[in-house]
């Protein structure tokens, strides 16, 4: 295993996706692992593997240095969590002011896990898609829980831990330019046609920016990103 290795907590969606490419681009190694916890979305599961696959067919470069990949189940979560990703109920603002799509906890104990899983593979960076610059206010994606979680792993573990977060001051239509930056067209194409981000889990509606309902606040996000990327740097929307 390469001293320049990295985990990726990779759902099979965009932004852990752009996060894959990040590390492949900068790491000698990686590895990723899921989490099945009971999510609305599982199509995501089984797009994980998917993207995988085509990522190793268009960067063979990035083919050879990719890993094994390590899923982890976590049915006490969706037990414990009566939530919009765990429950067929709406899509809301509870009254906490949070999006009824948060999950407590979850991005802790998925940074746990991994470390985890990380600690026996001899790996010190953990990448995720952590974002509080265009997102839904969860708490567990800011850049301030980010760095205590990476003390804590660090104190706890007796073992120096990294977590890198490289869309946590970027906006999604940052994100859509940085799949472009790492990877080109074919990487921006992967991510339209392979990666699942839809919280309803709907593979039946294909948009320019992918497939999903199109009206969860997960596609409003990636849509609204995907314009205001296409607008400021003119690429002719594709569609399948």
């Amino acid at each position: 295993m390469p001293a320049d290795s990295a985990l990726v907590l990779f759902s099979g969606g965009q932004d852990s996706t752009v996060c894959l490419a990040w590390a492949l681009a900068r790491f000698g190694r990686v590895e990723t692992v899921g989490f099945d916890y009971g999510q609305r979305h599982a199509v995501e599961l089984t797009q994980r593997t998917v993207v995988r696959e085509a990522l190793r067919r268009a960067f063979p470069d990035w083919g050879a240095k990719l890993g094994p990949d390590h899923v982890i189940a976590l049915p006490e979560l969706s037990r414990i969590s009566e939530t919009a990703l765990t429950r067929e109920t709406e899509i809301e603002m509870t009254e906490a002011g949070l999006p009824s799509t948060f999950v407590p906890g979850r991005n802790l104990l998925f940074l746990t896990y991994a470390a985890a899983v990380a600690y026996r593979r001899g790996i010190a960076s953990l990448v995720g898609g952590m974002c509080e610059t265009d997102y839904s206010g969860y708490p567990d994606c800011r850049a301030t829980t980010m760095r205590a979680q990476q003390e804590t792993l660090s104190l706890g573990l007796d073992k120096p831990f990294s977590i890198e977060t490289p869309l946590m001051f970027i906006d999604k239509a940052g994100t859509w330019a940085l799949a472009d930056e790492l990877g080109g067209r074919a990487l921006v194409d992967l991510i339209r046609e392979e990666t699942h981000t839809c919280y309803l889990g709907d593979r039946t509606h294909h948009h320019d920016w992918g497939w999903g309902c199109g009206t969860c606040p997960a596609c409003e996000l990636r849509a609204k990103g995907w314009e205001m990327w296409q607008a400021a740097h003119a690429h002719p929307a594709q569609t399948a």
